[in-house]
């Protein structure tokens, strides 16, 4: 493998994923770059493990959110353990479903039906979350090497930073906008009500708590509506 090649377009890669400027668009950059950067590499999708239950994201095949709803239906798999923060593994590579697989022989003969002949999965993380797995897919059996592996873990090493930033930014604009929505809402309330900013901000608070409804959700109706609703 020609690694210096490999080092320029990861470089470009991970710009073009920093300029992105949404979570969804992100997470689509990263698989489908699994599929241009990886060799062998026919299909890739994010995994998000909520409890036992399973989320796919970005996939660029079908094949992907048809392995992913079999690991979730057996509780088993290459993605779904790669996903889990308790097994203390980060990747998993299966290098041929026609052999057998015991460590997970349901989903392996299962998987084999499916048109899976070799796969990956890379746990995305940063030294402050874990995020989900990356997972790489082949219908030929063979194709992932050692080499794949590789480049495969340095993707998914980039990719999670690019995830969580991606996130970051997309939580902090929720809150600004949360914020500037809240005191919308208490000028509204003060202005029909002559109320103090305090006593507009404790009304909006009482009505959330007392009736089981987000703040900002609260604030959204008054803003829409002009009054609590």
């Amino acid at each position: 493998m020609d690694w210096r090649a490999f080092a320029r377009q990861l470089a470009s890669t991970a710009r073009y994923l920093a300029a992105q400027d949404s979570v969804d668009a992100t997470l689509e950059r990263i698989t489908h770059s699994a599929t241009e950067l990886v060799a062998g590499c026919d299909a890739a999708g994010i995994l998000l493990l909520h409890g036992k239950k399973v989320e796919t994201i970005a996939p660029t095949h079908p094949l992907v959110t048809e392995s992913d709803r079999l690991q979730e239906h057996l509780a088993e798999g290459p993605c779904f353990d790669a996903a889990r923060s308790d097994t203390g593994e980060r990747v998993f590579r299966i290098s041929d479903f026609t052999h057998e697989v015991p460590r997970w022989p349901q989903y392996a003969s299962r998987a084999k039906e499916l048109g899976v002949g070799s796969m990956m999965g890379f746990l995305l993380y940063t030294d402050d979350e874990e995020l989900g797995a990356l997972n790489l897919y082949s219908g030929s059996p063979g194709a992932f090497t050692e080499d794949s592996e590789t480049a495969g873990w340095l993707l998914a090493s980039h990719a999670a930073i690019a995830f969580s930033s991606a996130r970051s930014h997309a939580q902090l604009q929720q809150a600004l906008q949360t914020r500037h929505q809240i005191g919308e809402a208490m000028g509204i309330l003060m202005g029909s009500h002559d109320l103090t900013e305090k006593q507009a901000f404790d009304v909006l608070r009482r009505f959330s708590q007392d009736n089981n409804i987000k703040l900002r959700e609260v604030a959204r109706r008054v803003c829409e509506h002009g009054h609590l609703t």
